[in-house]
């Protein structure tokens, strides 16, 4: 059988140790039984993870980056043993981190990925070319009737896509189903108005025997999108709707609960995997992360890792929209153009609703920045 590989930085000091603890991970992810108990024939030859290579590292962490295989028979055709294999139990474990993966056919197959990804997310909304505009209704508390006011205000500036913030949900000030026919015909009138292809993108992030259900009663009332939390929902609901040809939604991921996957240098797994690589293997089109220099830690190196994660080839698996947010103003649009150029989807909250007095002149404003080159 065909094998893929996953690539783990691992912080020891020697090569023996790298390869002592690369051994480790390659029983633990497969078998989990000791080395030398294991079935010779089939299991040995075949289901037991293979060490394929031991270098050291190259950035400032040390230690070493270890590649170990493993066989498609591994999986089955499950999704979350994929992932139970790529980083089950040995993410328990300190001092390791998953950095990057390279794919086998047969994983590209049974996992296709995202259904749209950036050309298909282009065609939807019309902006073949440039950066593409998003913005977010909030803050939780204000009534069904204000938030579809705001998306109308939105649509009439132009935005491309506009989400629900991800704490709204179906809290009494603005239950679900209300504020998903609100704000899809709010932001139809505008379009009727304006010409403009804007497309609203609600939250079905909720609990587990409802996400299905919010998710198709988003297409029957002609939204754009749906926005989820894989980290809350589980990374297996936007892998079964893209699969779903009958579905045919784009699918936009947000950050929520996941960041302590990434969040240190020595653990879980890299930006430009998890924000990237898995997102892409979820089947996502469109991928939320926090921006750098806002009020999240991210660094610009991180942040652009994360877009080369998002566009990276991976055989049959699209591209996919990288999607900054979390701190932008206008102050700083500057810094993310020479940063980002055209290959996101910028997406700007807080700075546009400080500008509610005149709100589609502030997205108007919005668009000739980001979208004019110097």
């Amino acid at each position: 059988m065909a094998r893929f590989s996953v690539t783990y930085w691992i912080g020891v000091e020697t090569e023996a140790e790298a390869h002592a603890r690369a051994l480790e991970i390659a029983v633990e992810q497969t078998v989990e039984i000791p080395r030398d108990i294991v079935p010779a024939g089939y299991i040995e030859d075949e289901i037991l993870g293979r060490i394929e290579a031991v270098h050291p590292g190259t950035d400032e962490r040390g230690g070493f980056r270890a590649e170990i295989s493993y066989s498609e028979d591994d999986i089955g055709d499950d999704f979350l043993q994929f992932l139970n294999i790529v980083f089950g139990n040995s993410s328990i474990r300190r001092d390791t981190r998953v950095e990057t993966m390279t794919l086998s056919p047969g994983i590209e197959d049974l996992f296709p990925g995202p259904r749209f990804g950036t050309q298909g997310i282009r065609e939807r909304s019309a902006v073949s070319q440039g950066p593409i505009l998003m913005s977010a209704l909030k803050p939780v508390g204000l009534s069904t009737a204000e938030l579809a006011g705001l998306a109308h205000q939105f649509a009439l500036g132009g935005m491309d896509y506009i989400k629900d913030d991800h704490g709204l949900a179906n809290q009494k000030t603005s239950p679900f189903t209300e504020r998903l026919k609100a704000c899809t015909d709010a932001i139809g009138e505008a379009n009727a108005k304006t010409g403009f292809v804007t497309t609203y993108v609600p939250n079905i992030t909720g609990p587990a025997n409802q996400i299905f259900e919010r998710a198709w009663m988003a297409k029957e009332m002609g939204a754009g999108g749906i926005m989820l939390a894989p980290s809350l929902v589980g990374f297996d609901v936007s892998r079964a709707l893209a699969a779903d040809p009958n579905f045919a939604l784009p699918i936009v991921s947000h950050p929520t609960f996941g960041g302590t996957n990434v969040i240190t240098p020595t653990t879980g797994f890299s930006h430009r995997f998890f924000y990237g690589i898995l997102q892409r293997l979820m089947g996502v089109d469109a991928v939320i992360y926090p921006n750098f220099g806002g009020r999240f830690s991210f660094s610009r190196d991180e942040c652009l890792s994360i877009v080369d994660g998002c566009a990276t080839n991976l055989g049959k698996l699209k591209p996919i929209l990288p999607a900054p947010g979390g701190g932008m103003t206008f102050a700083r649009l500057a810094e993310m153009r020479d940063a980002y150029g055209d290959t996101v989807m910028y997406l700007i909250g807080g700075a546009l609703l400080r500008e509610k007095a005149d709100l589609p002149a502030a997205c108007r404003t919005l668009a000739d920045a980001v979208r004019t080159r110097s």
